[in-house]
């Protein structure tokens, strides 16, 4: 498949990429990046396109098209990823296919946005479904396969939404922050096999995003802008329990930061000590990235010995 200049750096010949929702918008842009570096993919997704000829084609076989035209290889699936025997056979079928799976992106998604107040429980639970489990059936399917070949490149699509909050999206945010989670655990169990995790937060115009923004703002955030932070995260060399901001051809880190607290102890008193030193408390001068949920603990621990030692 032809690639410019400057993609010779990063390539995935004989790799084999699963992307889901990959029929439109963020995943075909993904799909069509990958193809075009070397690598055979999965393009997964639901709906259901017009080409050219105005005959119905599914949205995977039209990107599958477009990438077998380039010069790439592709095969579609329109496995719905709610379906975890579904989701078992789309891995089975690129096993079957190529003998491994060494990249998955987990794209899929959809919107359901209506204030707390007037969301219903299936509204919550739909897009919980979709986002989180979806992430998690896919995951679950490769997991074992990447760490027996001691390689993978894994990413969860979590959203600005989530990290920190967008009004009318409490479903979609809490799903979507609980992607981080998933990968901040992922990623330190994966370590030891090479398999390495990370989230990418996009910003980009997507079928979810057609009404609500101007032409000219939409043709900034094209979601080509967005993948080159797709590249990098599933790149070789590419980092893991990373949260990547990307959108308009801007891309930053989020980090979730530890401060460096206060110890105001136990006793019946605390909560008012602890009151009189908020500002201490939100004090951001010498924050910390924990490696894991533990080093939270281990602070916490070493402020109580700290202040116990000097009482002593």
């Amino acid at each position: 498949m032809t690639t410019s200049n400057d993609s010779s750096s990063i390539r995935f010949d004989g790799q084999v990429a699963i992307v889901t929702g990959a029929g439109g918008g963020l995943g075909r842009s993904h799909a069509m990046q990958l193809a075009a570096r070397g690598a055979k993919v999965v393009v997964n997704d639901l709906g259901v396109a017009r080409d050219g000829s105005g005959s119905a084609l599914s949205a995977a076989e039209r990107v599958v098209e477009e990438i077998r035209a380039a010069g790439g290889e592709a095969i579609a699936n329109a496995s719905s990823v709610t379906d975890p025997a579904a989701v078992q056979e789309m891995v089975d079928q690129a096993m079957r296919q190529w003998g491994r799976v060494d990249i998955l992106v987990n794209n899929a998604g959809f919107l359901r946005d209506k204030t707390f107040s007037k969301m219903t429980l299936d509204d919550f639970r739909t897009i919980v479904d979709v986002h989180l489990m979806g992430a998690v059936y896919c995951t679950k399917a490769v997991w074992e396969i990447m760490k027996q070949q001691n390689y993978g490149r894994i990413v969860m699509t979590t959203s600005s939404s989530g990290l920190f909050g967008n009004f009318g999206q409490a479903n979609y945010g809490a799903a979507k922050m609980a992607l981080v989670g998933l990968m901040q655990t992922l990623a330190l169990e994966g370590e030891k096999y090479n398999v390495r995790v990370n989230c990418l937060a996009p910003t980009a115009a997507t079928r979810m995003t057609e009404g609500i923004m101007t032409p000219e703002i939409l043709a900034m955030l094209a979601p080509e802008a967005v993948t080159p932070g797709l590249i990098y995260l599933v790149s070789p060399n590419g980092p893991t329990k990373t949260v990547l901001c990307a959108g308009a051809g801007t891309f930053s880190r989020s980090n979730i930061t530890l401060t460096d607290g206060v110890h105001v102890g136990s006793g019946a008193s605390s909560p008012e000590r602890l009151a009189a030193q908020e500002e201490r408390l939100a004090d951001r001068e010498g924050e910390i990235v924990p490696r894991s949920g533990m080093q939270q603990g281990q602070m916490e621990v070493g402020k109580a010995m700290a202040a116990k030692s000097g009482a002593a």
